[in-house]
């Protein structure tokens, strides 16, 4: 198993912040980078497009301005997701903006297209693709992707239907790049497990919706705190793809969370709530089943420094 040198090098956890739809922002980014772990975003955050361009800017600056500083302990790269399904009419433009700033990661979602891992690959760009199963996997290799992420049941949003032990071992079965996996994971020692199983990094997010930075409304942070995976619903009903939501946030839209029709992957959007008129995400949160380890609102940086210190004690024990 390998791992270019950005993802190598450069991390003081291993461990991807996923980027969250509108919960992600430069403030969460930047935090997660200077305390040693890959901050994400979605480009979609970015409203206008014009925003994006200049959230670029601000962290590019901000982590320059910290690495000067910190020559010791530098940030960690940075990541933006881009969506690529055919619903996203500003996939052309956002990646445009990704090649201008030669942003060091780029994770896509919802579909490997060559033409954006070219992009990428033409300044040395590091393509990271998620994926729910072993054949999706194939393609996006196929494709271009230098890695993936292994989204496996129990994450957050769009998860997938697989146990992380059967996605990741029959995908270590072929491939021995970079592979990351995500589902569940809010501890030290899920991190520590992550790698047991075969992954090279974990990839986590519920986890980060309930910190100061986060771009989360108070009660979506309090309903993280107060929840538990017994509060967790997974539904197609709200962007046509099945995904994971706080059953709390369902109810106080007025639908009945153990009760909610399905939905067909051709009415996937990403702004609508399918058939009601809450909006996934803004009235329907979409979280992950890991959340009964989170009982407060740190900062980011509280966050992980927590994480790995039990990361750093898992692994101990481990070694005796």
């Amino acid at each position: 198993m390998s791992l270019p040198p950005i993802l190598k090098d450069r991390l003081r956890l291993p461990l991807i912040g996923a980027p969250m739809f509108i919960v992600s922002g430069p403030e969460l980014v930047i935090a997660q980078c200077k305390a040693g772990i890959v901050g994400s975003f979605p480009s979609l955050n970015a409203r206008p497009i014009e925003q994006l361009d200049d959230w670029l800017v601000q962290i590019k600056e901000e982590l320059a301005t910290y690495d000067a500083a910190n020559p010791d302990t530098p940030s960690a790269p940075f990541a933006v997701n881009q969506i690529v399904h055919r619903s996203n009419g500003r996939l052309e433009q956002d990646v445009a903006l990704c090649v201008k700033h030669q942003v060091p990661i780029v994770i896509t979602s919802l579909g490997a297209r060559p033409e954006v891992f070219d992009a990428v690959h033409s300044y040395g760009g590091v393509c990271l693709h998620d994926i729910i199963n072993n054949r999706f996997a194939h393609k996006a290799i196929e494709k271009g992707a230098d890695g993936l992420i292994a989204v496996a049941a129990g994450a957050g949003g769009h998860a997938g239907p697989f146990s992380p032990f059967a996605l990741v071992q029959e995908i270590r079965d072929w491939f021995d790049g970079p592979l990351l996996l995500s589902g569940s994971i809010a501890t030290g020692g899920a991190i520590l497990a992550a790698q047991a199983m075969g992954a090279d990094l974990a990839y986590a997010g519920s986890m980060f919706i309930a910190t100061e930075e986060a771009r989360a409304a108070p009660a979506y942070k309090d309903m993280i705190v107060q929840s538990g995976a017994d509060d967790i619903v997974n539904s197609s009903l709200f962007t046509g793809i099945h995904g994971n939501y706080l059953a709390p946030s369902i109810r106080a839209a007025g639908l009945d969370p153990d009760n909610l029709p399905e939905a067909s992957a051709d009415a996937m959007n990403f702004g609508s709530g399918g058939s009601s008129d809450a909006k996934a995400w803004r009235d329907i949160w979409g979280c992950g089943q890991g959340i009964g380890a989170v009982h407060d609102v740190p900062t980011a940086a509280d966050l992980i420094a927590r994480l790995r210190t039990q990361y750093q004690a898992a692994k101990a024990e481990l070694c005796g």
